[in-house]
């Protein structure tokens, strides 16, 4: 058996893994990550891209903020559009200056790999039989095979960034660990093309035929979404089909100017609300989706992550600069305050902006539930203060210090 030692093992090379490798090296704090796929694999991985500004000022602070600084697109508002009548939110007034930035997470991702390389910073891939040890004591490790050989990696500290599918959560057992979930009956299909957007800034869609989404990556690239049942699959949706069922869904405006083309990239994505209760298990730390997933429809998912990261980076860089140990038990209450007003905001947006038909929301009849939907959107499209929600949850809730 070959050993390793470091400071902070991080399990998992995605944006907030990586993330948190380059704020912590930063700091000094020695780390090293470990994802069971290639850097390629990784790369691949089609994800959303609106960025608020706690997440742009992480990636400032760990001197990765060129490309998306000159690449990205700052967002001033979005439009809803309900039955073909838009109304802009205006971010940036009703925030108070507040705004978000258009950028991909593959690009996030691929930036934040060049740093960590350009760095000599450990990175091990292609990692397998990931197991953490004994991360209640003060001497946790990881064993896992890299490359046909067994090893052992010994370190204070364990990130769990390895998402929901990964080893990190399950190490917590069953028994000390709560698991709030709730599975929505439809999906999301994404088309990606190198197309033109048809807006400036993104556009929700409510229509009789069900929800959308235009979205973008850049000048040349847009990423565009439909409501589907969750029997559909990929094979099911021409491109043809995809962007004449589109346009039915867009503003009559929108339609007349969408530029179409063939896709690079066709996913249905389910969606789902789930927190896992606690974050942190002894000196076991769970990141982003290894702890909380969002629907898509508030942008949150990257959002909280990287708010995970901002928080257990403070209590960190505590933990090695003052020899603090006792501030490591704020980081899942901390963490979870803000995840629960992203998880809310999500699932209120969700419930808004989607057409459930027949199917049961709750105890209540879908005429009932269609209705108060009604209601909702009225007053929070219609009037200043219900802007102001929107767009306050929409940029962000602050992030919160460190007692």
């Amino acid at each position: 058996m070959k050993h390793l030692k470091t400071q902070v093992a991080i399990i998992g090379a995605g944006p907030s893994g990586l993330l948190l490798g380059q704020l912590l090296a930063k700091q000094g704090i020695d780390n090293i990550i470990l994802e069971r796929v290639t850097g390629d694999y990784v790369l691949g991985r089609i994800r959303a891209g609106i960025l608020e500004q706690g997440f742009v000022d992480l990636v400032r602070e760990a001197g990765v903020a060129q490309r998306m600084d000159t690449e990205g697109h700052v967002h001033d508002g979005f439009e809803i559009a309900v039955n073909g009548e838009s109304t802009r939110i205006d971010l940036k007034q009703l925030t108070q200056g507040k705004t978000v930035v258009c950028y991909g997470q593959t690009e996030i991702t691929r930036d934040l790999m060049e740093a960590r390389e350009q760095a000599d910073l450990q990175i091990l891939y292609e990692t397998s039989e990931v197991k953490l040890n004994e991360v209640k004591s003060d001497k946790p490790f990881i064993t896992f095979e890299y490359q046909g050989e067994t090893y052992r990696l010994d370190c204070d500290y364990i990130a769990g960034c390895d998402g929901f599918h990964g080893v990190s959560r399950k190490t917590i057992p069953e028994d000390k660990r709560t698991e709030h979930e709730r599975v929505y009956p439809f999906g999301w299909l994404g088309l990606l093309s190198d197309t033109p957007p048809v807006s400036d800034e993104l556009i929700y869609c409510k229509s009789e035929r069900g929800f959308a989404l235009a979205s973008m990556r850049s000048e040349t690239r847009s990423r565009y979404y439909l409501q589907v049942p969750l029997s559909d699959s990929t094979d099911d949706w021409s491109d043809d089909k995809f962007w004449d069922e589109l346009k039915k869904r867009l503003p009559a405006e929108a339609a007349e100017r969408l530029v179409t083309g063939p896709s690079i990239e066709k996913s249905i994505a389910p969606l789902r609300s789930f927190v896992c209760e606690p974050l942190q298990y002894g000196r076991l730390f769970l990141v982003g989706d290894a702890g909380h997933i969002v629907p898509p429809t508030g942008a949150k998912g990257l959002n909280l992550a990287a708010s995970d990261v901002s928080t257990l980076y403070k209590i960190l860089t505590r933990v090695y600069r003052d020899g603090d140990t006792d501030c490591i038990d704020q980081y899942s209450a901390i963490a979870l305050r803000r995840i629960w007003h992203g998880e809310r905001f999500s699932w209120w947006m969700s419930n808004m902006l989607h057409d459930y038909g027949s199917t049961a929301v709750s105890d209540m009849e879908a005429e009932t539930f269609d209705r108060f939907m009604d209601s909702e959107l009225d007053y929070y499209l219609h009037h200043e203060e219900g802007q102001k929600v929107i767009a306050n949850q929409y940029v962000g809730m602050p992030y919160e210090e460190l007692r």
